[in-house]
């Protein structure tokens, strides 16, 4: 068993608002509602939820940017209230999109600064930058200016910049955001190397895709509250007497396609119009019926009809649900 590095215990963080023009009324936002959760040493966690979910709150409050109206945080065995300045060292926090960096500079100058922050001596960093970079796949750009980097290798740059000070637990905040399918597989590639090697890894992501592929445990959020913690296969277990079928209609419209489905208590499926095509994805509990459902109606074209398990994403809507 891997040793607990991270433990939360009944957390909670309220914001104040004003509002109105003149005379301003106080308000107060639950943002995390008593959350309790730990990390083991080793796994790659993640935290999901929709905006406004709580996950980037909890993150700041595991990284000592913010502090908890009530509960208690120890990460490393550290308190991030109180002993702050002895837990940065050893963590790293990387927020997605292209913040966080000097662009009139060149990646080895970009990181040269940040390692001079963490007070890294030269010595250290002429051996470090090099390596960081050639783990990132940017080597053969280290001396280009960040504003000729496309999106990816600015964020491929980010994680450079978060392992400098070579820390115990590295912290993204949606990492992919905003990058290419090629662009987020190589992060993806990268942060299961870093992990083998044995950083710990806390990441929020939207991507269902990157959760399922990347994390030991997920965490699902929703309005400041946790409403699972498991597996990825575990948490698609949960949602087992479902089968997923998709397939392509024709010489129907999505409005017919609705009051039948409706009308067979379905209410849970995506219909989308592409070309005079429906792309339909329905979850059932008797696929064999709404198969014959289907079929049956002579006027309708059924193609490219499958039968799957759940996915992750089935799994986050069945227990998030709407917004």
């Amino acid at each position: 068993m891997s040793k607990t590095i991270i433990q939360v215990d009944q957390v909670k963080r309220t914001y104040e608002v004003k509002k109105g023009s003149w005379k301003k009324e106080k308000k107060f936002v639950e943002a995390v509602k008593g959350i309790s959760f730990d990390v083991k040493d080793g796994e790659i966690f993640g935290l999901l939820g929709p905006n406004g979910a709580g996950k980037t709150t909890m993150i700041k409050m595991l990284t000592t940017m913010l502090i908890p109206t009530d509960g208690t945080i120890e990460v490393l065995g550290f308190n991030p209230v109180h002993q702050h300045k002895e837990l940065r060292p050893h963590i790293n926090f990387i927020l997605g999109g292209e913040r966080n960096l000097y662009w009139r500079l060149s990646a080895y100058d970009n990181l040269a600064y940040f390692a001079d922050l963490y007070k890294i001596p030269r010595s250290t960093q002429k051996e470090r930058i090099p390596q960081l970079l050639k783990l990132v796949e940017l080597e053969e750009a280290a001396d280009r200016r960040v504003e000729t980097f496309s999106k990816g290798m600015k964020q491929r740059l980010q994680i450079a910049r978060g392992l400098l000070n070579n820390p115990k637990i590295l912290f993204l905040d949606e990492p992919s955001i905003g990058l290419d399918p090629v662009s987020a597989r190589k992060l993806r590639d990268i942060l299961r190397d870093l992990n083998q090697q044995g950083t710990t890894i806390v990441l929020t992501t939207h991507y269902m895709y990157e959760a399922d592929e990347l994390c030991d445990r997920i965490a699902f959020i929703n309005h400041g509250e946790l409403i699972a913690i498991d597996t990825p296969q575990n948490l698609k277990q949960r949602t087992n007497h479902l089968s997923v079928i998709e397939c392509k209609l024709s010489n129907s419209t999505k409005q017919e396609i609705t009051r039948l489905l409706e009308g067979a208590n379905i209410f849970d499926s995506e219909i989308h119009e592409e070309q005079n095509v429906l792309k339909v994805r329905i979850p059932a509990e008797e696929p064999q019926k709404v198969v014959s459902l289907l079929y049956n109606l002579p006027y309708l074209e059924v193609q490219d009809l499958s039968i799957t398990k759940p996915s992750l994403e089935d799994a986050y809507v069945s227990m998030v649900g709407g917004v």
